[in-house]
């Protein structure tokens, strides 16, 4: 993948770096050099970029579930991935509304 921008700031963000979120189902997506930007972005009213889904097949996985609610997920959900050197850290999201309350929380670090 590309470098890219901030969708919040501008900001360039390295292809090993940042995050990457996307709505498969609406080929859109986002990029985020930090994740405190999700939370205005989201606040805001979230602003989406055209764009199909460019992380590895693995990322796709079988069973889908909620970060915030756990819920299982079907074709209509947002993921975001976490760019840290090579490694891919995917979190999956009923909306956005449920990425905005876990990033609010600290995401993973809450």
């Amino acid at each position: 993948m590309a470098n890219g921008e901030c969708t919040w700031c501008g900001t360039s963000v390295e292809s090993d770096d940042g995050f990457r979120l996307y709505e498969p189902a609406g080929d859109r997506k986002a990029t985020f050099c930090r994740l405190e930007h999700i939370v205005p972005w989201a606040i805001q009213g979230p602003h989406w970029e055209a764009g199909e889904l460019d992380e590895p097949p693995a990322i796709e996985g079988e069973t889908r579930t909620c970060a915030h609610c756990g819920r299982e997920l079907g074709d209509v959900h947002v993921l975001l991935v976490r760019h840290r050197g090579e490694n891919r850290i995917p979190d999956d999201f009923c909306s956005v509304d449920h990425l905005l309350e876990w990033a609010k929380a600290g995401g993973r670090w809450q």
